[in-house]
C-alpha cells in the first residue's frame, strides 16, 4: 500500500495523521447523528477526530493531545468558535470540504486564523482539488489532503497559479494598491493620488 501523501508548507510529504470518520451512510440515508460520531473508538497513533467526538471526550483525550497525537476536524456546517480556548493545544485542525462547490470551509479557515488566532497546521480535507489550493492558502490553509484520484504533483502547482493578488487576506495583509509605490505628483491631475 503506498504512503498517503499531502501537501504541507508547499511540499509533498508523507501524511502521518489518520482522519477518523463515521462510516458513510448508504444512499438515501441520513448522515450519522452527533451521538454516533461521539461514540467512535479513537485508534492509536496520530488521529484527527470529528468535532462531535472532541466535544464529548476532550478531557479523556487530554494526554494524547499533550503528546501531539490528536487533532480536530470541522464539518462545513460547524462553527470554529466551538474550539475557542482549546486551539493552542491542537497541533492540527482540519476543515472538511464535502464537495468542490461548498465554500463554507474558506470562512471557517479565515475565522480560525484571524478571529481565533490559530497558528498551527490548518488542513483542507475532503473534495480538495488543484483549482482551490491558491484561494485556500489565501485564507490560511497550509496543508492539503487532495483527492486521491487526482495527481498531488499537479495539485501542488495550483499554489502558484497566480503571481499577484489584489485583495488583502491572511497571506497578504495589504491590498495591491497599498503595496504598489506610485510615482505620481500632486499636480498631475490624478484624482486617485494619495489613496
Amino acid at each position: 500500500m503506498p504512503d498517503n501523501l499531502i501537501i504541507k508548507s508547499r511540499e509533498i510529504v508523507k501524511d502521518d495523521w489518520f482522519v477518523l470518520r463515521a462510516p458513510a451512510p448508504a444512499e438515501g440515508e441520513a448522515p450519522p447523528a452527533a451521538e454516533v460520531v461521539a461514540a467512535l473508538p479513537v485508534p492509536a497513533g496520530k488521529v484527527i477526530v470529528p468535532l462531535a467526538l472532541w466535544s464529548a471526550h476532550h478531557e479523556a483525550l487530554a494526554a494524547r493531545v499533550a503528546a501531539g497525537e490528536i487533532g480536530v476536524w470541522l464539518a462545513s456546517d460547524e462553527r470554529p468558535e466551538a474550539l475557542k480556548g482549546q486551539l493552542e493545544k491542537l497541533p492540527v485542525v482540519a476543515v472538511d470540504f464535502p464537495k468542490f462547490t461548498d465554500g463554507r470551509g474558506y470562512s471557517i479557515a479565515y475565522n480560525l486564523r484571524v478571529r481565533l488566532g490559530y497558528t498551527g497546521e490548518l488542513r483542507a480535507i475532503g473534495d480538495v482539488l488543484r483549482d482551490q489550493l491558491f484561494q485556500m492558502q489565501r485564507v490560511g490553509f497550509n496543508a492539503y489532503a487532495t483527492r486521491p484520484d487526482r495527481s498531488i504533483h499537479d495539485a501542488l502547482k495550483g499554489l502558484s497559479d497566480f503571481s499577484e493578488t489584489y485583495q488583502a487576506s491572511v497571506d497578504q495583509k495589504l491590498p495591491l494598491y497599498r503595496r504598489h509605490i506610485r510615482n505620481v505628483g500632486v499636480n498631475t491631475g490624478d484624482v486617485g493620488y494619495g489613496i
